[in-house]
């Protein structure tokens, strides 16, 4: 077994004690526990029965040609393998062994062993008080490379990994001792470090502020830096290729002789007691502060009503970064901006303004610019009034308004046209009409401009009389009076009045109706424009009117005839004409006259009227009265019709008659009369006389009671149905009809009326029988005799009698009467 030292193995025994506990395992496990350039320390797993264990190593690239082995006893689970070949790849392989020295089990594991040392760190140079750039030949077999750094008194600080060099070593003590060393690393492990070099940090660098105490001067301060002996400050402006450096032991240093506003560029390093240059400071920006502004000109403007005063100069245009301007007045206004002009408000109207301009910068302001005094515009003149000095001119007067050189009076009418009045004075005449407000105001001038809008005086002149007025009635008591609308006035007053009485209307619409006034007058009415602010004018002229008439009253009336009714009425008007008027379902009928009486003639019957009496003059019409109302006779049916039903009863009937209720109507004649009373168009009347003549009338009666008397066509009852009439047989097939004599004029015709034959035969005027001939016998007959009226018809309501008659072989038999029955 190869000699090991105490080190060694007290990780041994350590690993031993480890493994002692572990269950063995049927294969061997192997792993790499360090590699240097000429050793590899493996581990590996006990396996069961195994007396020693042996570590072979051989070339990758030839692995079965083995360069090295070692052997360790059974409880033995770490071992290394030494005389190897630095930065090349081995196959170490793990058997364990019996006592006969057979292998119960193995493992394999590969592993390349570590690069060569190192050679000496080739330069070392400060790149700033806390960091170290080092330079160094590369190894071709390394992956990266390991810094190993001690402090001064030589212990370990600590290993940086570096991929290649040069490499930069950080976050190092400034102005401090420290030793170097450089290994080699790839995946077999590190080599020995290399032979060490000491270095010294430099100096850190002085932490500088900068200030501008004027435009044309800097200072420069730093805190103290430990272990500086001097200080190099240097200084260039930007833009500029000039650059100068001052050296000081000082902590403090002022550059004079600048430039106004311009940026500068500031930088410094500390020097330590062996000469060397520290780090340089990082590079500071200090602008001087900006020159006094030049050229300021004040102006003063309007805005909405509030003044500002508007400030202005010359902008420098080489000054650097950003520059603003401070405006104040000393009536504490101020502004800023960073532009060549600014506002300060607000500014009152007659005030004086001293104004500075100060400019300002980063470094702070500078010199204020020289004073500017300032006047404003004027403020506007007060206690204007107005006062008339003729018929159509009006004076307006101001009181006079410090530091104004002139004056403006514009006035201005409310149809929107205006006058202006430029002056020096106080004062300005316009001319002025009625019906119009003006709006008047005056603006102060001077070098500043015009002040700002003074009070306005509004002045209303009289509203202007109405033109176009006309004045019309529209009833008895009532005038319509109408006109165009006039300029300035609100409202109206509309007057009328008479001997008796004044009537008012106000309205604000051009037109008025005078209410409530007498009829049949004579009013005086004038029309006078008013306004809430002027009043009214009363120097219109009037207008006179008459009323229309008075309504007539105590209406009469009197029926003269069917179609007329006389109208009186009383009268009291001055002059007037009179009409009287009947209007109803029957049309509209009038009468007209100068007095109190007419007669309306040609009304229509059945008619009812509304009549009623109204007055016209030149003034108009009158209401007309109170109507009456009045009712015609009723119309006479335009057609009646009696028909005769039997030979004792008729039945009357008759067209319409416009406003008839009821009717009497009557059949009168010197044997006798008949009467019907009905409120429909027809009725039946009994009693009636045969072959008598009648006089037909009718009697009309309204629902009042009026009534017309109708007289219509005479009407003639039928001839009287023959009596005892009989039928007998003659010789062979004939019959006779026979009956009772009348005397009448009229003719008769006999019918028989059979089953299966019927018969008739005519009788003329005074005979009583007539003959039938060819009777069928063994039949049942009726028998009918009925005169004949004049134009050939027959009457149709005389009765009939029932005959048998037998057969006596081929002959008639037996005549048999069988009764009576009436006309079907």
């Amino acid at each position: 077994m190869p000699r090991m030292g105490a080190a060694t193995w007290l990780v041994f025994s350590f690993l031993l004690a480890m493994n002692s506990q572990t269950t063995a395992q049927s294969d061997v496990t192997v792993s790499v526990f360090s590699t240097t350039s000429k050793t590899v320390i493996l581990k590996w797993t006990r396996i069961s029965g195994a007396t020693s264990y042996k570590i072979t190593a051989a070339p990758k690239s030839s692995p079965n040609s083995p360069v090295a082995f070692v052997t360790y006893g059974e409880n033995t689970v770490m071992g290394s393998i030494t005389s190897l070949s630095s930065n090349v790849d081995y196959i170490f392989t793990v058997e364990a062994l019996n006592d006969a020295q057979v292998a119960l089990s193995s493992g394999t594991i590969e592993s390349s062993t570590a690069p060569e040392q190192m050679d000496p760190i080739q330069a070392v140079k400060p790149k700033d008080s806390r960091s170290l750039m080092l330079e160094f030949n590369p190894d071709p077999s390394a992956t990266h490379y390991i810094i190993r750094i001690l402090n001064l008194d030589g212990v370990f600080f600590r290993e940086d990994s570096v991929s290649s060099s040069p490499a930069e070593i950080q976050s190092l003590t400034p102005y401090s001792e420290y030793t170097l060393s450089v290994l080699a690393a790839n995946s077999g492990g590190r080599s020995q470090p290399s032979d060490p070099v000491t270095v010294k940090t430099v100096l850190p660098a002085p932490e500088i502020t900068a200030s501008s105490p004027s435009n044309d001067s800097i200072i420069a301060s730093w805190s103290p830096v430990s272990n500086a002996v001097l200080y190099t400050v240097s200084i260039y402006k930007f833009d500029s290729n000039t650059q100068t450096e001052h050296n000081t032991s000082d902590t403090n240093l002022t550059f004079s002789g600048l430039n106004a506003g311009s940026l500068y560029i500031i930088r410094g390093h500390a020097w330590d007691p062996e000469g060397r240059e520290g780090e340089s400071s990082f590079y500071i920006n200090q602008t001087t502060r900006p020159p006094a502004p030049s050229s300021v000109n004040v102006s003063m403007v309007m805005i909405n009503g509030t003044g500002k005063l508007s400030v202005s100069w010359e902008l420098n245009q080489e000054l650097f970064g950003l520059t603003e301007y401070h405006v104040t007045s000393d009536q504490g206004l101020t502004c800023n901006t960073t532009s060549h002009t600014c506002s300060i408000s607000p500014a009152g109207c007659g005030e004086v303004h001293i104004i500075q301009v100060t400019a300002s910068n980063v470094a702070g302001p500078g010199s204020p610019s020289a004073p500017v005094v300032f006047i404003t515009v004027p403020c506007p003149p007060e206690s204007l009034t107005l006062t008339d000095s003729s018929e159509d001119e009006c004076i307006i007067s101001w009181s006079s308004a410090p530091h104004a050189d002139s004056y403006i009076a514009f006035v201005k009418k409310s149809d929107g046209r205006e006058e202006m009045c430029n002056t020096t004075s106080n004062n300005c005449t316009f001319s002025c009409q009625c019906g119009y407000t003006y709006f008047m105001s005056v603006l102060a001038f001077n070098h500043a401009g015009s002040s700002p809008q003074g009070p306005v005086l509004n002045s209303t002149t009289l509203p202007c009389c109405p033109e176009g007025v006309s004045v019309s009635s529209v009833s008895t008591d009532t005038l319509e009076i109408m006109w165009l609308a006039s300029r300035g006035a609100e409202v109206y007053e509309t007057r009328a009045v008479d001997d008796l009485e004044t009537i008012i209307c106000n309205d604000t619409a051009p037109v008025c109706a005078l209410s409530d006034l007498r009829c049949d007058s004579t009013y005086s009415v004038v029309v006078m424009p008013c306004s809430d602010v002027s009043g009214c004018n009363r120097a219109c002229r009037s207008h006179t009117k008459d009323t229309v008439p008075c309504t007539p009253t105590n209406l009469i009336l009197e029926p003269k005839n069917s179609s007329g009714v006389s109208v009186s009425w009383t009268a009291t008007n001055r002059a007037a004409a009179y009409t009287a008027s009947a209007d109803g379902d029957g049309g509209w009928f009038s009468c007209s006259t100068n007095g109190s009486s007419c007669d309306i003639t040609d009304l229509l019957c059945g008619s009812t009227y509304e009549v009623s009496v109204s007055a016209t003059s030149l003034s108009g019409d009158s209401l007309p009265s109170f109507s009456d109302s009045i009712e015609t006779e009723p119309c006479c049916p335009a057609e009646l019709t009696v028909h005769q039903v039997t030979q004792a009863m008729t039945n009357v009937s008759w067209s319409g008659a416009k406003g008839a209720q009821s009717f009497i109507t009557s059949l009168t004649s010197p044997r006798g009369h008949a009467r019907c009373h009905t409120k429909d168009s027809h009725c039946l009347m009994g009693c009636i006389t045969c072959g008598t003549s009648y006089n037909v009338t009718m009697e009309a009666f309204s629902h009042t009671g009026r009534v017309s008397s109708c007289t219509y066509q005479g009407f003639s009852s039928s001839a009287c149905c023959p009596s005892g009439v009989k039928l007998y047989r003659m010789a062979g097939d004939s019959l006779r009809v026979y009956w009772r004599s009348t005397g009448s004029s009229h003719s008769f015709t006999a019918e028989m009326f059979g089953s299966t034959s019927n018969y008739t035969c005519t009788a003329s005027p005074g005979e009583n029988s007539c003959n039938v001939h060819s009777i069928q016998c063994g039949d049942v007959y009726q028998l009918v005799v009925s005169p004949l009226k004049a134009e050939g018809d027959k009457v149709t309501f005389c009765p009939q009698k029932l005959y048998s008659v037998t057969c006596l072989g081929s002959n008639i038999g037996t005549v048999i009467y069988r009764g009576k029955r009436s006309v079907d």
